[in-house]
This record gives structure tokens, C-alpha cells and sequence, in this order.
């Protein structure tokens, strides 16, 4: 059995809040918003509260099989509302699996699955009567 103490990281060798994000400057990021929607865009600058400024911008929106990348440009993400980010890997880039539709198809799908929810939504109040 091996005896060996690890011990916590020294305060010297934890970086300071914030510098994380410098090692992401000029990298292509993808952004999950608290809304759901994820803008993918280079990493140009930030601030202490996590506001981030991304450039050649575009949001991405995946319905089923199918995306489409709607193009944002210079794109300014409070940082209140960022979930996540990280690193895009290129070699995964277009998403495998997924089928490159246009603006209008992919908005046509939205709106289809967002009907879809609220018919299911309004079965499911109509048959509460059954869970009492």
C-alpha cells in the first residue's frame, strides 16, 4: 500500500478569479445561455462579471436531426446569463449526425415542436382529473 500525503494546492498555485477565461481569448467557444440557446463565436475580451464580447458570432439551433447557424456577428453575452462555455474541438465541426438546414426550415421546425409541447401540455390538464 502506498503512504503517499497529497496534500491541497498551495494559494500561490490557484489563479486569481477570472484568469481562467485569458486562456480562452482568441479560441472558438460555444456558449450555453440560461435561456437554452448557444452562440458559438471567437472569445475577443471579457470583463470581472464575466461579460463576454464574441466575434464572428452565429446561434446555433439543433431541432431533432436538423441545425442552422444563424449569424450573429459582434455579439456582447452578459455573463449573468452564461450556463457554460467551452473550447470548440474543429475535428467535431459541423456536428456529426446532424443535418445543415436553412434560417427558414429550421424555424419552421421550432415552431412545429413548440406546438407539439403545448398540445401535450394542454392533454396532460385534460386528463388530471385521473391522478386525484
Amino acid at each position: 500500500m502506498d503512504d503517499t500525503i497529497i496534500l491541497p494546492p498551495s494559494i500561490e498555485d490557484i489563479p486569481p478569479p477570472g484568469l481562467a477565461l485569458v486562456e480562452e481569448l482568441d479560441k472558438m467557444l460555444l456558449v450555453q445561455l440560461r435561456d437554452g440557446r448557444k452562440i458559438i463565436g471567437t472569445l475577443r475580451s471579457f470583463d470581472q462579471f464575466a461579460n463576454l464580447v464574441l466575434s464572428d458570432s452565429r446561434e446555433r439551433i439543433i431541432v431533432g436531426e436538423q441545425y442552422a447557424e444563424i449569424p450573429l456577428g459582434l455579439h456582447v453575452v452578459r455573463g449573468e446569463n452564461v450556463v457554460l462555455l467551452g473550447e470548440l474541438d474543429a475535428s467535431r465541426e459541423p456536428p456529426p449526425g446532424l443535418q445543415l438546414v436553412s434560417e427558414e426550415v429550421i424555424k419552421q421546425a421550432q415552431r412545429a415542436e413548440r406546438e407539439a409541447e403545448k398540445l401535450k401540455g394542454t392533454l396532460r390538464s385534460r386528463f388530471e382529473f385521473l391522478d386525484e
